[in-house]
């Protein structure tokens, strides 16, 4: 039986809807078949089992995200000592993560319901809230590393003021915004659902021309550009610190003493050496998690399709999620200033933070002035 709508024409044959062989949209409106990339409707349904523990798994994801990531938007936008141009950038990327996690009741409604149960509109929502979060999180994330960047490499002539900071976040979002409505409003790709048919992006399946245009361009701009911006600025984050600690110790080797550093500035850079390995950290995690999910696009688009299994496409999936969660935490961990702050507004998460001294730098946009000099 064959189904036409928009040019796309979708085969249901009649084993599909056989007692002892169900294969994936079996159970779908034939009105929603046309939006379903024909390459998952010849594989079996997987067992209840699994769409269970996905739910389950996707509710845990949800619950830990949304807490951690509403925690940093309230307690960075909230605390005086934390509202600076840097952490503007941070608050930008626990938004995007919220974002993110916002869509998850489609994918787990869908899973418990076991299909395409929330049918096109579900299906529109969930991508593009995935697309503009995923976006978002690396444009955000290479603006901090830029940042970082300005801040430990040219302390003096490379600090952002809050207008600054507030207008690359608007770009920031200007940069995001068409990515992610060209494929809703189908001007250039579209969003279908993918894997078990419970979660949805874009179409990097379809064998057309224009398919692969479009999965070659937003892989280009949205996860090469800013995973090279954040690559290159951490590089040379590195480099400087190497290079600057070289000079400190043949310095104070020709002055015959043991550092040029007083307790002061050790303590400093201290802090600013914590608050910028939680940013590499935060970077290195969504490397980590979204080079999964372009390698899967690229090998939809332009390599061997069959490799990709509904079951196989389900973890860079997770992985996004996973992230989302993550991200939050890290900040917990590593930033003295936010674990001050909790520590002050929720006394009963029992965390002990002290900072080095009143004057010691405890924003991401400071660095130790002594050692720069």
């Amino acid at each position: 039986m064959f189904y036409i709508k928009d040019n796309y024409t979708v085969l249901r044959p009649e084993p599909r809807l056989s007692p002892e062989t169900r294969y994936l949209g079996w159970n779908v409106a034939p009105e929603d078949l046309p939006h379903i990339p024909e390459h998952w409707l010849k594989y079996p349904e997987p067992e209840s089992s699994l769409h269970y523990l996905l739910g389950l798994l996707y509710i845990a994801f949800t619950i830990f995200s949304l807490v951690g990531n509403g925690l940093v938007i309230w307690i960075f936008s909230s605390a005086k000592s934390l509202r600076t141009p840097s952490n503007i950038f941070v608050v930008n990327l626990a938004i995007c993560d919220f974002i993110m996690m916002l869509k998850t009741p489609i994918f787990i409604y869908n899973s418990f319901t076991k299909g395409f149960t929330t049918g096109f509109l579900g299906c529109q929502i969930f991508a593009f809230m995935g697309s503009i979060s995923g976006i978002g999180a690396s444009a955000t994330n290479a603006c901090i590393a830029y940042d970082r960047y300005n801040t430990i490499a040219r302390p003096f002539e490379g600090r952002l003021t809050h207008t600054k900071a507030i207008f690359v976040t608007c770009m920031v979002w200007a940069y995001v915004i068409p990515w992610s409505t060209l494929p809703l409003l189908e001007i250039w790709g579209r969003y279908v659902p993918e894997g078990y048919l419970t979660s949805c992006t874009f179409d990097y399946l379809t064998n057309t021309f224009d398919t692969r245009m479009f999965v070659g361009a937003i892989f280009t701009f949205s996860y090469v550009l800013p995973m090279s911006l954040i690559i290159y600025y951490y590089s040379q984050i590195v480099s400087h610190v190497v290079n600057h600690e070289k000079a400190l110790r043949e310095q104070a080797k020709k002055m015959n003493v043991d550092s040029l550093r007083s307790n002061q500035s050790q303590a400093n850079t201290t802090v600013e050496v914590r608050i910028a390995k939680a940013a590499i950290t935060v970077c290195f995690l969504f490397v980590a998690s979204w080079t999964p999910y372009a390698v899967l696009a690229l090998i939809g688009a332009f390599g061997n399709q069959s490799l990709l299994t509904p079951g196989v496409t389900m973890f860079p999936a997770c992985a996004c999620k996973f992230v989302a969660c993550l991200d939050p935490y890290v900040y917990a961990i590593s930033h003295p200033r936010y674990r001050v702050e909790l520590q002050k507004r929720l006394p009963w998460l029992a965390i002990t933070e002290t900072l080095p001294s009143d004057n010691a730098s405890t924003t991401t946009e400071a660095t130790s002035t002594n050692a720069a000099t």
